[in-house]
């Protein structure tokens, strides 16, 4: 796999997106509900890492629980928006404009960094870069550390309320299973709900929530 084979420029798509949203948030202000009910479980840990984070709704939110909060983003774009939601907030988060699936990314002070490591609606990527995506996740992690995931089902395509067309880019439980095998899997369930994260998450929605413990 090369870089050139990589979806097309993750930077422009994203950054156009956050950019026609004008000052609307794309996704909203508040943070995903899967993440916000499990914030006592949050308190276990001290850091955390919020990858593909957007315009910061849930990395910010993070930092009101009391994590030492890092965000990484592709777009220039949403990664302003979320400095500015940010400084609304009195919320100090290390923002970082970086592409989580280029060569040689995380850097080596990054290894083992962090007690949590969430990643939510993060499925812009099909099979062949998601291995690459979760192994990152995983180098980010620190033993005893946990990985927090959101994403859709494929019967999500039957709602078209948010997430990707492809159905190859959607989660199923065997799927996680699979690449977390290695894994503590502590939660990991199927449901729907009502979702109403701004214009791009909107209406009943097909989902998929995981947290897996590194041993």
């Amino acid at each position: 796999m090369n870089n050139e084979d990589q979806p097309m420029n993750q930077e422009t798509l994203w950054s156009t997106r956050y950019r026609d949203a004008g000052n609307d948030y794309l996704f909203g202000t508040e943070p995903n509900r899967f993440l916000a009910h499990r914030a006592e479980l949050l308190e276990e840990g001290r850091t955390a890492l919020s990858v593909a984070d957007g315009e910061g709704r849930n990395s910010v939110w993070l930092a009101e629980q009391g994590l030492d909060v890092t965000a990484i983003e592709i777009s220039a774009v949403a990664v302003e928006k979320a400095r500015r939601l940010a400084a609304g907030r009195k919320m100090d988060v290390r923002f970082v404009q970086a592409d989580m699936l280029a060569p040689g990314w995380p850097p080596a002070e990054l290894h083992d960094a962090f007690d949590w490591v969430v990643g939510i609606f993060i499925q812009f990527v099909g099979p062949e870069w998601r291995e690459r995506q979760f192994e990152v996740m995983k180098q980010l992690t620190r033993p005893g550390g946990r990985i927090l995931l959101q994403g859709y089902t494929p019967k999500q395509l039957e709602y078209r309320t948010g997430g990707p067309s492809a159905v190859e880019n959607l989660y199923t439980p065997e799927i996680l299973k699979e690449a977390f095998a290695d894994w503590i899997i502590e939660e990991l369930v199927v449901y729907e709900e009502e979702v109403d994260e701004g214009l791009g998450h909107h209406g009943r929605s097909a989902l998929i929530g995981m947290v897996a413990r590194k041993p």
